[in-house]
């Protein structure tokens, strides 16, 4: 039976962050009662003329820049012409020949590099709602300004193009041209698939799966189209090329029309815009702009701070979060304590990626460093760390107006012994258990020993001396 293997490219659309639309004044805020964020401009009334959002080309650049893209030094606008009832004027403006941005890259964690073709700018459309047979069109999106990053057809497996999809969301977040958010349409992508026979060099025919939304969707909705796809071949059938829309309730594809090819859009230059100049300078600038990235960022994490990977890829994961840890590691001995607040205790009261997102706590890193610089100078244990940095979470209070100077510094031995002791005679049916071979049972006593102490014993040492003491 013959091997077959993914080809497959991505067409990301991404929704800038910027406050206003790419060609008026109107807000870009998602939400608002329907046809209330738009103008004659955004709606295509005649008469009108687009003006380009300089924020939008910078934004571009930025992406560009991030992906390792050549910045073109001239570029411009074009008109692709196609009717739909959620794009007013019949036609949308883009780039065609002349994108922004070009021949760039992402690599992934095998190492292998998706190449990117080109990240140009263009404007969103509206918005269909079905509703009881009717459909109804929401002008609020459109006129939003989106890049679009094309990749070449490198991806060769469903986890790679989520993988791709996961960095892309990844960087554009931390570099701030995007929330990403998948289930508010700030990033969609089309994913375009073919199968050939593995060793064969040359590309079956392909088929484009429209907006996908969620990268549990996007996964499903290429399985589906990659099996469908062999079946046809298997049987001695042809795969037609075709745009197919991905069904929730089936977990399958299914057709919504012919693949349309450039020539079907018939572009041509935008003759209200001007020509896009972009300076050296204007690049320089927008270097200077670019934070560290998280794969830089992540690596450099476990080379230089000894962190495992997961911890560096969960504090990388969004920018306001590395420059919390940063902060917060200053002059520290272990950032691994650090990370263990974070992804810990905090992560904990943080429902949702919007919350880590926002990364809003009661702590200032400024005072998550002050506590753990009393654990690196022994004046507090760790259980006791993490009992005033709940407390810290509850009421945003700095470690000193929690700690007293009874609480810190360890216990003299006497008195560790002393409290082993008397939570040894408090748990007799612990001790029982423990004796009988439940070694959980030693974690009750344990317990005691600590509330007794405040957390000022240190745990290893009260739990070597209780089972000596147990077992004297």
């Amino acid at each position: 039976m013959t091997k077959y293997e993914l080809v497959c490219g991505l067409e990301t659309h991404i929704e800038l962050a910027t406050k206003t639309k790419i060609f008026c004044s109107c807000t870009t805020e998602f939400g608002g009662e329907p046809n209330t964020h738009c103008c004659p401009i955004c709606i295509g009334l005649p008469g009108t003329l687009p003006k380009l959002n300089k924020r939008v080309v910078e934004y571009a650049i930025l992406a560009g820049l991030a992906t390792n893209c050549e910045i073109s030094r001239i570029s411009k606008m074009d008109r692709k012409n196609y009717v739909y009832p959620d794009l007013p004027k019949a036609y949308q403006i883009s780039q065609y020949d002349m994108p922004l941005c070009k021949n760039g890259w992402v690599e992934l964690s095998n190492g292998r590099k998706i190449r990117l073709t080109r990240i140009h700018i263009e404007e969103d459309a509206g918005k269909l709602v079905h509703q009881r047979s009717n459909t109804y069109v929401d002008y609020n999106r459109g006129g939003v300004p989106l890049i679009e990053i094309v990749s070449e057809p490198d991806i060769r497996s469903i986890d790679e193009a989520k993988e791709y999809l996961e960095k892309l969301q990844l960087i554009m977040r931390f570099i701030g041209v995007s929330d990403c958010k998948m289930q508010e349409g700030s990033m969609r992508c089309d994913v375009n698939i073919s199968v050939r026979p593995v060793g064969s060099e040359e590309f079956g025919t392909r088929t484009e799966i429209k907006n996908m939304n969620s990268f549990a969707h996007m996964a499903k909705a290429m399985d589906y189209e990659i099996n469908r796809q062999i079946d046809l071949l298997e049987s001695g059938e042809q795969v037609v090329q075709e745009t197919r829309r991905y069904n929730e309730e089936e977990e399958s594809t299914e057709s919504m029309r012919g693949k349309e090819d450039a020539h079907d859009y018939r572009y041509f230059r935008e003759p209200d815009l001007v020509t896009i100049q972009v300076s050296e300078e204007m690049i320089s600038e927008l270097k200077k702009k670019l934070p560290e990235l998280p794969q830089q960022k992540a690596k450099r994490y476990m080379e230089e701070l000894g962190l495992p990977e997961a911890d560096a890829l969960l504090l990388t994961q969004y920018r306001r979060i590395s420059e919390y840890f940063e902060a917060a590691i200053k002059g520290v001995k272990n950032p691994k304590t650090v990370a263990n607040c974070i992804i810990g205790q905090m992560f904990s009261r943080l429902e949702g990626e919007g919350a880590k997102e926002n990364f809003s706590v009661k702590v200032t890193p400024e005072n998550l460093n002050a506590l753990v610089r009393l654990l690196d100078e022994g004046k507090i244990r760790m259980n006791l760390l993490k009992a005033t940095l709940e407390k810290m979470l509850d009421t945003g209070k700095k470690p000193s107006e929690l700690i007293s100077e009874s609480d810190m510094g360890g216990l003299d031995p006497d008195a560790l012994r002393a409290a082993c002791e008397q939570a040894i005679s408090a748990n007799q049916n612990a001790v029982s258990d423990y004796l009988g071979g439940k070694e959980k049972a030693l974690k009750a006593i344990l317990g005691t020993v600590m509330k007794a102490t405040r957390g000022k014993a240190d745990a290893i040492e009260a739990e070597k001396l209780l089972v000596q003491l147990i077992k004297k």
